[in-house]
């Protein structure tokens, strides 16, 4: 049996008005060709968001937006179409979110713990997370801000880098680098010098030691002596220094009688310091008592007589 052309014609034009019609629905969200459930949302905006976005839960597609109708208090409403091999719990949040940076939306399924499922036709919570860009733009105007200043500066710089400045730049530079050299030279030689001297520094560190050990030896030899001064205070504080010194006074007065009498003749010694016919006699006495002892060493026979046969008769 022949085909006719016009009957191949069209054929293939209801082939490809089935396809396009299969394909428009597909862009619309509609799957003819799976079973979905159809859960809703209601959402204060939903810019961004367009029929045929996904939906996903961790990243991984589950469903599509089906459908979007505007209510009477300006809130939409959205329909979405899930596979019925997902089971979404009843408390499930559809969060519309950003997906890039140009506000492109997709509900993003936060699931719930509830044991008990969402069924077909029911409304699950919603919320709207900020796109990006809003979240971005804090930081876009700290950056811009940040940019301004970089931009003073970068002018303030190229205002002082003129070619005078870079040369003296270079001169400090060179400065720099000779004192450091300097500097290294100096510690090396630093460093000789106390090497060859590192004898002689132990020898005062233990001459240092040693007189670290006799001052502690003073120290506490002085702590010893102030001890004993303490107590010699103490013994001289509670000693009758009172009664001792009345006494001195009393003994002081008796001597300043004696020697008053002894300045006014009286008694034997007064009248000898002040009686100069007392000394005289004495005096005279003395010397008679002197010329008998000389006569006494000259002539002892005139007092004193021996015997040998016994005393003679006067």
């Amino acid at each position: 049996m022949k085909i006719s052309n016009e009957t191949k014609i069209g054929a293939l034009t209801a082939v490809a008005i089935t396809i396009l019609i299969l394909g428009y629905s597909f862009l619309r969200g509609n799957d003819v060709f799976s079973s979905a459930n159809k859960f809703y949302a209601i959402y204060r905006s939903v810019e961004g968001l367009t029929v045929s976005k996904p939906v996903l839960v961790n990243g991984f597609q589950i469903g599509r937006v089906s459908k979007m109708a505007l209510q009477g208090d300006g809130r939409t409403i959205v329909e979405f179409k899930v596979d019925k091999q997902y089971n979404v719990p009843d408390n499930t949040l559809a969060k519309l979110e950003s997906t890039d940076l140009l506000g492109g939306k997709a509900i993003v399924f936060e699931l719930g713990n509830s044991m008990k499922y969402a069924q077909d036709q029911d409304t699950l919570r919603a919320d709207i997370q900020g796109s990006l860009a809003e979240s971005l733009q804090p930081i876009q105007k700290k950056a811009e801000v940040l940019i301004n200043k970089v931009d003073s500066a970068l002018g303030s710089i190229n205002k002082i880098m003129n070619p005078r400045f870079q040369a003296n730049v270079d001169r400090s530079f060179a400065s720099i680098a000779n004192s450091l050299q300097t500097l290294e030279s100096t510690t090396k030689k630093i460093d000789a010098i106390v090497g060859a001297q590192s004898s002689h520094i132990n020898s005062i560190m233990a001459n240092a030691d040693a007189a670290s050990g006799n001052l502690k030896i003073s120290t506490a030899n002085l702590n010893g002596i102030s001890a004993n001064f303490e107590r010699f205070s103490t013994d001289l504080a509670n000693s009758n220094i009172k009664g001792t010194l009345d006494n001195a006074n009393k003994a002081m007065g008796g001597l300043q009688a004696t020697i008053d009498k002894i300045n006014s003749g009286q008694g034997s010694l007064g009248l000898l310091m002040n009686d100069t016919k007392m000394y005289d006699n004495l005096n005279s006495a003395s010397g008679n008592l002197n010329n008998l002892f000389i006569d006494i060493k000259a002539h002892p026979s005139r007092y004193v007589h021996f015997s040998v046969f016994g005393k003679k008769g006067d």
